[in-house]
């Protein structure tokens, strides 16, 4: 049962979880308590965050979503980093990754394949970027990465010279996600002007199986680590609705707090026809705001992006997840899907009292 309030002094640690849920003021006023504590800088243990979890019905999730917005505005501020990304290159990748239409072993129905764009292209993309209002622009490559490329390929030197393109001709800033990388490699990326890099852990050590087995999921941890060791901001997330238990999201919350990332992508899988996961049924919009407070309240200063799967997923709902904790959204289209126009993202976050732009990264202070 909810206990009666209590001071705020009173940390998480010692601050009572009840096996059941009871009245709505009592939930209120005891998640409440939490979010205090929270950006007060206590942090949230594995058994809280799966109590948590046991939130059921729309009431319920709302409150639960209110104390993860507390928390956002408190940590993060009103900004919404806004981001767009291109795919540079598309199809036949050497993994097998179940969620995706564009692996080798099981190519999707509608997938495009084709070789690295050249420069110009990714050029005239990053510049529509910018003009929707896109702070960030992240080039996008298949395979497994740069790691284990052909030492006669010139691909990685290309996009290094495409970063530095984009630098010199344009004001959007250019990210990357081009797979599994090197120490040497990081740093080749951040002389070129390279701050953000994103590496998905994609789901829960325990999960990962399940994703892919063509690597591993302490390969994934290892390129963090080494674009961490070069100064580069880690943009890291998964994916939500692959099967994955209660259990798992919370895990890969707590593996993206410990690895310190900056900034993490929550996409909302939108089964690919073709792919090992073409037949899953789509997530229920109530239980992804739950997880989206969940990994807010677990991460309290990191920038949670909206990615993939959010118009498909959440649909009308969409705004509740800039409600819920959310503080950042792709915008424009994706990889192998399409996404909202970027000025129907501009009206939404209109309506909410929010602006677009960069948001602070944790340890920033609010602008």
């Amino acid at each position: 049962m909810v206990q009666a309030p209590v001071s705020k002094s009173v940390s998480l640690s010692n601050l009572a979880f009840p096996e059941r849920w009871l009245s709505a003021s009592d939930l209120q006023a005891w998640l409440e308590q939490i979010s205090d504590r929270i950006i007060a800088g206590d942090r949230l243990s594995r058994d809280q965050a799966l109590s948590l979890a046991t939130l059921e019905g729309e009431e319920q999730i709302l409150l639960l979503c209110e104390a993860a917005n507390r928390v956002r505005q408190a940590c993060c501020g009103n900004t919404v980093d806004l981001c767009s990304i291109v795919n540079v290159k598309s199809g036949n990748c050497s993994e097998n990754c179940n969620f995706c239409a564009q692996s080798a072993y099981h190519p999707g129905d509608e997938s495009p394949i084709y070789g690295l764009k050249s420069s110009e292209e990714i050029l005239a993309q990053a510049r529509a970027a910018a003009a929707a209002g896109a702070k960030r622009f992240c080039l996008v490559s298949q395979g497994r990465g740069p790691k284990y490329s052909s030492p006669k390929s010139q691909e990685f030197e290309q996009i290094l010279e495409t970063v530095r393109q984009v630098i010199a001709e344009t004001q959007i800033k250019p990210c990357c996600a081009l797979g599994e990388i090197t120490v040497e490699q990081a740093q080749a990326l951040k002389d070129a002007g390279v701050t953000r890099y994103n590496h998905n852990l994609e789901a829960s050590e325990n999960f990962f199986p399940q994703v892919a087995t063509t690597h591993s999921w302490r390969d994934r941890t290892e390129t963090i680590k080494n674009l961490k060791s070069v100064g580069i901001q880690a943009c890291t997330g998964g994916i939500l609705g692959m099967g994955e238990s209660w259990e798992d999201r919370v895990d890969l919350a707590l593996a993206l707090r410990d690895l310190e990332v900056e900034s993490v992508p929550l996409n909302l899988l939108n089964p690919r026809p073709g792919t090992p996961m073409g037949d899953r049924s789509k997530l229920d919009p109530y239980e992804a705001l739950k997880a989206i407070a969940i990994f807010r309240l677990i991460l309290p200063q990191q920038i949670i992006r909206y990615a993939g799967g959010r118009e498909a997923i959440m649909g009308e709902l969409q705004s509740l997840g800039l409600k819920a904790g959310i503080n950042a959204m792709l915008i424009g289209h994706y990889l192998t899907t399409l996404g909202q126009p970027p000025e129907k993202d501009r009206a939404m976050l209109e309506s909410l009292g929010l602006q677009g732009g960069e948001a602070p990264v944790p340890g920033q202070p609010l602008a």
